[in-house]
Order: structure tokens, then sequence, then C-alpha cells
């Protein structure tokens, strides 16, 4: 028989937060979760830059039933459309049975990460090689892209303005790209370097190859030539179309199961693709909300949220517009009614990097879904905080609906920081808070997730869409 509870016992239970959220982890949830994670695994290694990520998004609406977004046609409650912006992002929306007249339910994520770009003219060859200048995008640590496998990714658009989009390196008997190190034993004056200075965006010159041209009668940029030739037999390119190119290169690994009970996801693009593809997957599981649900995908948010592809751009607040026009009323008004759930990641406490951070505000690996109320820096600077109606709203949703949540602050006050597009949205006088899935490693070539964050954070934006 139980013991029965003590007064204080009870008092604690009544007035004190839960310690442990891993106890919620029921094997049944843990199931659910191996299970949506296939899918998102799928979603990783196939979208490991922005066209990529809209291409397969895309691929996976239309099977559910997403037509594209005419602005002049009628819509019904249930209908299902998407709208693409120059390939880069895409807005899916489910129509309400009000429309957008009480505003629209959004969830917003971003589909870049870091990566290594090329520059316009890249190809050069120095002392034997043929190498790739590049101009690193995003936030990186640039000793973590040396000595590791890298796929060349991207579009070339030629005179002629037809395109060819390239992809070299992701077929296991395929060749790579590497950048170089340097070896321990001449490494001495480089060890005594901030590792700021110890490695350069100046030094992630790229490997291209080392054959010169077979029986060529010169001897100038032989290797080079070589690479040239190679480029031209397979993409019908010269060395001038590099000219209007967008070429990355990301890292070769594919996403693997982390651990010993295979709880983690390791790869490459976690942020934000593990709280897009959530967030993807809940507008195609969302029949006929009360409200126009939409889930946007946007680009360019690693370097600021700018350009017409990013989250400043006017895009999603045109495609509302359109919605509202259609329901008879001011696009924003629309806006105005709106609310957000802005997906994007937070960083997961590190026991080996402690110091870092501050555990009482810090979430944690299988704490669930991370609500983060404010991001930036400093004193709050460059972030949107959200207020505490919104947040008291969010968190009864979750409560509610028996999701596994968690909050959550970027590290230690005044040791650094980090922004979302959070702050764009709220700019459109939009209630919106930060929630999405906590990470380990971020913006590393490698970085970490649990199984079972990725499966909260779905169920929480799905639940938002159903309100």
């Amino acid at each position: 028989m139980a013991e029965e509870k003590t007064k204080t016992q009870l008092l604690r239970e009544s007035l004190m937060m839960e310690e442990n959220k891993q106890k919620k982890l029921t094997a049944e949830v843990v199931a659910e979760a191996d299970k949506f994670c296939e899918g998102y695994k799928t979603f990783l290694d196939k979208s490991p830059v922005e066209r990529e990520a809209v291409g397969y998004s895309l691929e996976l609406a239309k099977s559910r039933g997403f037509v594209e977004f005419d602005p002049e046609a009628t819509y019904a409650p249930g209908d299902r459309v998407y709208y693409v912006n120059r390939g880069k992002a895409i807005a899916l929306a489910v129509i309400g049975k009000n429309g957008v007249k009480n505003g629209a339910r959004m969830a917003i994520a971003h589909i870049d990460s870091p990566r290594i770009d090329l520059k316009p003219n890249p190809l050069y060859e120095s002392n034997n090689l043929a190498l790739f200048k590049t101009h690193y995008y995003g936030g990186l640590k640039k000793y973590q892209w040396t000595a590791i496998p890298l796929t060349l990714h991207g579009r070339i658009v030629r005179l002629d303005g037809s395109t060819v989009d390239v992809i070299w390196g992701d077929e296991a008997d395929e060749s790579c790209f590497c950048v170089t190190d340097l070896l321990p034993h001449l490494a001495q004056e480089q060890a005594t370097k901030p590792m700021s200075k110890a490695f350069t965006g100046e030094d992630l010159n790229v490997l291209a190859g080392s054959l010169p041209l077979d029986g060529a009668d010169d001897e100038k940029e032989l290797v080079k030539l070589n690479v040239m030739r190679i480029l031209n037999e397979k993409y019908g390119i010269t060395e001038n179309d590099f000219l209007s190119a967008e070429l990355c290169l990301v890292p070769s690994f594919k996403s693997k199961d982390i651990g010993f009970d295979r709880s983690m996801i390791g790869g490459y693009g976690h942020d934000d693709k593990v709280c897009a593809y959530p967030a993807l997957m809940a507008a195609l599981d969302t029949d006929i909300p009360e409200n126009t649900c939409i889930t946007y995908l946007t680009d360019k948010e690693e370097i600021g949220s700018e350009g017409n592809t990013g989250m400043q751009s006017d895009f999603l607040r045109y495609f509302i517009y359109d919605l509202a026009a259609q329901d008879g009323i001011e696009g924003y008004r629309a806006m105005s009614k709106s609310t957000c759930l802005s997906a994007d990641v937070n960083a997961a406490f590190d026991p080996t990097y402690a110091s870092a951070f501050e555990a009482n505000n810090s979430c944690f690996i299988n704490g669930g879904v991370v609500i983060s109320k404010y991001t930036g820096h400093g004193g709050k600077y460059d972030t949107s905080d959200a207020s505490a109606e919104y947040m008291g709203k969010v968190r009864a949703l979750l409560e509610n609906n028996g999701i596994i949540w968690q909050i959550g602050e970027l590290g230690r006050v005044d040791l650094g920081g980090g922004g979302t597009i959070a702050k764009y949205v709220a700019n459109m006088n939009v209630d919106v808070i930060d929630l999405g899935v906590p990470v380990l490693s971020m913006h590393a070539p490698f970085e970490i997730v649990s199984k079972t964050d990725v499966y909260m954070a779905y169920r929480a934006f799905y639940e938002y869409f159903k309100a």
C-alpha cells in the first residue's frame, strides 16, 4: 500500500515546478518520437540548402493535396495552398472556417544553415593544386570546417538564361571536397593564436583537383583547366558562368542516430530544419482549422533575415493581405489579429561547457520543446520580448495538451547571445514567441538533437493550428 503523502509533499506538488520533465517520457511517447523522426531524418538529408528544402517540402505538400496559390481564386475552409518565393522560401496555408478575419495562426522557421559559399570568381590554381576561394555564410567556427568531407550544392545560370542544378559529392561513389589544415608538427605558431585568428575566412580554401590536363601543349594553369574541362563536360558551363551562380559547400555527413539508446540524431542543419520539419508536418496534418494556419519556411535568417527571401521581405505580409482581401477585410487588420510561433532552436545545456550556461534558465535534451520568451544579447538588445499574456496562452496550450515543454535562455547574460526572426514578425504587430528544439553543438557541421524534443515540437505546432 502506497504511503500517504505529507502536508509538505502535497504543498510542494501544488506550488513548486516539476523538477524532471524526463519522467513524462513513457515508452509510448518514445516510440512515437522514433517513428516521427524517421521522416525528419529523410527531410534533413534531402534539404541541406534552401532550394532543396523548398523542393522537398513542395513534393510532400503536393502529395497531401496542396495546390499553388492564386490571388484571383476563391478558397473554402479546408482548401490547401502553397506559395513559393523565388525557389528559396515557401508558405503553406490551410484555409480556416473563419479565414483570416480573426487573424492567422503562423509557424515560421528558417531553412538556411551556416555553410561555405563560393566567391563569384572562385576557381584558381596554386602550386599545382586547383582550389575554390570561399566566403563563409552565417556564424560558424571556421576550424570546424577543416579536414571534413564537403559536398557542392547550388544552381548555375548560363549566359543564355538556362539553369543547371549542382549536387556533387552526395553519393557514396562520388568524389567530395575538403578544406585542408596544418599538421600538428608544424602548428606550434598556429596553436598560440586566439581561435578567431588561428584560422581566418580567407584560409577556407577548398581542394578541387590536382591533375593537369592530359596532352596539353602549354604549361599555363593546367590543373585549373582540367577542372573546368570536367565541369564543362558534366554541366555545360564555362568559367564565366560562375559569375551568375549560387554554389556552396556543406558537410557530406548523413544524419545518424546517436548513443547506445539511439535517443538522439546527429546531422548537419538541425538549426533550423529541426523546427521547419515539425511545422511543415503540422500544416500537412491539419484538416479544417477554425482560423487559417500558415507554415512559412524562410531564408537568410543566419545572416540577418535580409533580402527578398528573408523574413524582412514583405512576401509573407503580401500573402496574408491577399488572403484578407478574399475575406473582405483590410490586410493590416488580419495581420494585427494574427499570432505566431517563431519556430527556432535554442542551445541545450552542455555539461562539458556548463560555465557558459545558467542552469535554472537553460533548456535540456529530452526536456521537451523549449519556449524562449526573448533572445538577443546583453540587455535584451535585438530581440522581441513576448508579452506575459501571450506567454500565458502558449503555456496553457502546451499544458492542456500534455506536451512536454521547458523554458530557456541562450546562455549566460553578457556572455554572447543571438537572434531569431521573432523581432521581424513582431514588427508587423503580431504576437510572437520563440518555440523550438534544444540543440547541442549548434552551428557545428554535425549538430545533435533529441528525438522526443523533435516530436514535442510537432505536437506543439499541430495543437496550435487546431486551437
